[in-house]
């Protein structure tokens, strides 16, 4: 039986002792650019997956490092841009759009409000992309990496802007789930990106 765990980079070094001492000690550890693998005694594994791939020297120090990170967070009607430097917010603009819930109207009516609704979906994500365009690539230069969130295609959509291409190899793989993007939302996001996430496999 297999369980996701997710564990901030201070905290760590501490959770891969707890769990060698729950375990009976470590019997195995295989390193490789995306992922350490954990194998105790009692055979129960652990495999810690790499934030901000490729590992660079050991898990712990590579887990902890300052990164300068642009985050884009984008559903339809709400979006938030944002550059960390380490956990500190250093420039951030929060926007929304009003984009209409699906009708369940038939005919004619209905296709008038798809088309209003896709217009409105248009603009949102326009609006996402002239903010991320004015936070995140003044800092590209600096920027370790650019994590995204909220909607997969919405987000998506945004980056296919012309103007975020130089953004786009440093998008990393794993995306945030967010609820809509807030400031409050956006500061939260270091404790998510950050974290480093675990798969730990019971021998049971």
């Amino acid at each position: 039986m297999s369980r996701w765990v997710s564990v901030g980079p201070e905290r760590l070094a501490g959770w891969m002792g707890r769990f060698a001492d729950g375990h009976g000690g470590l019997a195995d550890t295989t390193t490789g650019p995306g992922s350490v693998l954990l194998t105790a005694v009692d055979g129960t594994t652990a495999e810690l997956v790499v934030p901000f791939p490729p590992l660079a020297g050991d898990l712990v120090g590579h887990a902890t490092a300052d990164r300068t990170v642009g985050v884009l967070l984008v559903r339809l009607g709400g979006y938030a841009a944002g550059v960390f430097a380490g956990t500190r917010l250093v420039a951030s603009k929060v926007g929304s759009r009003q984009v209409h819930g699906r009708s369940a109207a038939g005919g004619q009516s209905q296709q008038r409000f798809a088309r209003r609704r896709e217009g409105q979906a248009r603009v949102a994500l326009g609006a996402a992309a002239d903010t991320a365009v004015n936070v995140l690539l003044p800092h590209r230069a600096t920027l370790d990496a650019v994590v995204l969130g909220g909607d997969r295609r919405a987000a998506d959509q945004v980056l296919e802007d012309p103007r975020l291409a130089p953004l786009r190899p440093l998008v990393v793989e794993h995306r945030l789930d967010v609820p809509d993007p807030r400031l409050k939302v956006l500061q939260g996001t270091p404790e998510l990106f950050r974290a480093v996430r675990i798969k730990v496999t019971d021998t049971g």
